[in-house]
């Protein structure tokens, strides 16, 4: 595959957008080459503009867990569109959507509708260091919570510690407001809340990781997280825009049986569009605007288009049996990846927590960001690009993980499969 098409495109992109791209994971920096510039997506595979076509596993980085273009859902935006794009004002798809959100997470009693994850993050910060009076926010090393201040920041030089900028931009008094503890270790988290309880105003995390790979945590762990939270009156916050009805129909909340103060959802809700949500206790809620002194808003917040994508994408989720098949596939798919591993010498292994799954260049599955770092990056730099030419897109990153939809059939698990098979070939 030449990508002469998408090569131009990239060269002219990078004439007039920050790097050519509008994220930087786009730009392939992590596998090396040129990004593909995408046409068209239609159920479970997508066409470049180099007149080539993948099955997908990014599926736009996870919300698109009906396929693209699902008919029924373009033809609520097109419905949508035809009576306006917006109005900056209530609608009556937002409360109906929210409704939706609720039969699914009932933890979230009251929501506020968002453009983006990283805002839906930044406005659960902000809420629950405006509802406990207290300045300290714990997060883990390896969640990627979104691009706000608070949340851009790495670990420091100790096991757990204050953190520090993890960009430029980010003041050091923000980010030594921000205590990073690493994933899936619940001692080193005890060990936190012992020194610093009584300021911590909420521990965020993602409880499936999907930010390092695919880390799937113990429930024990997650569990820890939230008797830890109780005894010192912190909040616990899950971000879930990432594994929202991913894990389970639920999310992780149904899938370890843990109630979160605050939720935040992203990508799925909005079956493509860009929305978002964070949500708690209807008393807990009662601290936003302008119901309360937690300021938070946007022009765009609750957008009708985005709504009716969210109505729709989340009816149609709404039959048990689609979570069903969906992980099912998912799970003959990874099974499928076993057997092929079983009979090469390289050393890789395969997670899956429902329609999620990851392949990692090391013998055994990563428990934390320091276990990923010891991947074979070149392995898997070399594998994608072969996976490239055997028709199948992942996710440009040994970092992230790679997503199912309905769309995939029987057919395109087979023609997955045999991609993988040639690529691992020496």
């Amino acid at each position: 595959m030449a990508f002469d098409q998408s090569k131009q495109l990239f060269s002219d992109a990078n004439n007039h957008l920050v790097g050519g791209v509008n994220s930087p994971v786009r730009a392939f920096k992590s596998v090396g080459g040129t990004p593909i510039f995408f046409e068209s997506g239609e159920g479970a595979v997508v066409l470049s503009e180099d007149g080539d076509a993948y099955i997908d596993y990014v599926l736009s980085w996870g919300p698109l867990l009906l396929g693209h273009a699902h008919p029924k859902v373009v033809q609520a935006v097109c419905d949508a569109a035809a009576k306006g794009t917006s109005f900056g004002a209530p609608t009556a798809r937002e409360t109906e959507l929210a409704k939706l959100v609720n039969t699914f997470y009932p933890s979230m009693e009251k929501v506020r509708f968002v453009n983006s994850g990283t805002e839906a993050t930044m406005a659960a910060v902000r809420l629950a260091r405006g509802a406990t009076g207290r300045s300290l926010i714990v997060k883990c090393d390896g969640c990627y919570h979104g691009a706000s201040d608070s949340l851009l920041v790495a670990a420091g030089s100790g096991a757990q510690t204050l953190g520090t900028p993890n960009s430029a931009g980010v003041l050091p008094e923000v980010a030594a407001k921000t205590i990073v503890v690493p994933y899936n270790d619940l001692s080193a988290m005890s060990t936190v809340f012992a020194e610093h309880g009584d300021d911590i105003a909420g521990l965020i995390i993602e409880p499936v990781a999907g930010n390092m790979g695919l880390i799937v945590p113990d429930a024990s762990y997650i569990s820890g997280l939230r008797e830890l939270c109780d005894r010192h009156g912190a909040l616990l916050i899950f971000d879930e825009v990432m594994c929202g009805f991913r894990v389970a129909q639920g999310g992780a909340q149904q899938l370890f049986n843990i109630v979160p103060d605050i939720t935040c959802l992203g990508k799925v809700i909005g079956g493509g569009l860009p929305v978002a949500a964070y949500g708690g206790s209807a008393t807990l809620m009662a601290h936003i605007a302008p119901e309360g002194s937690v300021y938070q808003a946007g022009t765009l917040s609750g957008n009708p288009l985005a709504m009716a994508a969210g109505i729709t994408t989340l009816s149609l989720l709404s039959d048990s049996q689609a979570f069903k098949r969906v992980t099912e596939s998912t799970t003959y798919l990874v099974e499928g990846i076993k057997a092929i591993i079983k009979v090469t010498n390289i050393p890789l292994c395969v997670q899956q927590c429902g329609s999620m799954w990851c392949l990692f260049f090391t013998p055994t599955l990563p428990q934390n960001l320091a276990d990923v770092t010891h991947c074979d990056f070149n392995s898997f730099n070399i594998f994608y690009h072969k996976m490239l030419e055997n028709g199948v897109y992942l996710a440009p990153s040994q970092y992230e993980a790679n997503f199912m939809s309905l769309a995939h059939t029987e057919e395109t698990l087979e023609l997955t499969l045999r991609a993988i098979s040639l690529s691992l070939e020496p």
